[in-house]
């Protein structure tokens, strides 16, 4: 890994990025911002399709290291600035579990509110990465319910990944608010770090139209 910790950012606002935006704000850390304009298709273009090849964000690059897919994004970042203390290091019995929720995000979350979304049956047991729809949820809200945080009072970089997430699902109906899962989004979302995000998200989103 490069001694030098500054990296660039490819964010597009109102997007799976903006998480990253928040994460960013509690490290404290500088970056460069790449934004990209997802209406005018900037995620589409040979500039990018060459940090990215699946066009999505977020993504970044640290010298020659290039970082895509949310939970590995997060677990790049928080680990890159380790005085932040939002990642367990290896070692710490929290690690395991924090890696757990970082990656359950992308392999059962997200495909299971997809299908819901499209009103998709999930497929064979065997087949399916989450199983099905009830199971992950009930997953979801067991750990949950161990709060305030996924893993009691610790905040770390899982719970800044989950509350963003669990905000935009929740206000889609795709996931629903029950009490334990409004309870956490609030308290995520009442973090300063993340309303300075959602501030700025909101501007470079109005600088783009």
């Amino acid at each position: 890994m490069t001694s030098n910790r500054r990296f660039t950012f490819f964010h597009a606002p109102n997007s799976r990025s903006a998480g990253v935006l928040s994460l960013l704000e509690e490290l404290g850390c500088e970056y460069d911002l790449h934004l990209l304009n997802i209406k005018a298709g900037d995620q589409r273009k040979p500039d990018y399709l060459a940090v990215n090849p699946m066009g999505k964000v977020p993504a970044i690059k640290h010298g020659d290291a290039v970082v895509t897919e949310q939970g590995a994004v997060y677990l790049y970042l928080a680990d890159l600035f380790p005085e932040a203390g939002l990642a367990p290091a290896i070692g710490d019995p929290l690690r395991g579990p924090y890696v757990r929720w970082l990656v359950f995000y992308g392999s059962s979350f997200e495909p299971a509110i997809i299908d819901r979304s499209q009103q998709r049956e999930a497929g064979p047991p065997g087949m399916s990465p989450y199983g099905d729809y009830e199971t992950m949820l009930s997953t979801v809200t067991g750990q949950l319910a161990r709060g305030p945080y996924l893993f009691g009072e610790r905040f770390t970089a899982a719970d800044v990944l989950w509350g963003v997430a669990l905000t935009w699902t929740t206000m889609f109906k795709v996931v629903p608010a029950l009490p334990v899962i409004q309870a956490y989004i609030d308290r995520v979302n009442a973090r300063p770090a993340v309303k300075r995000a959602r501030e700025k998200d909101a501007q470079l989103a109005a600088s783009q139209g």
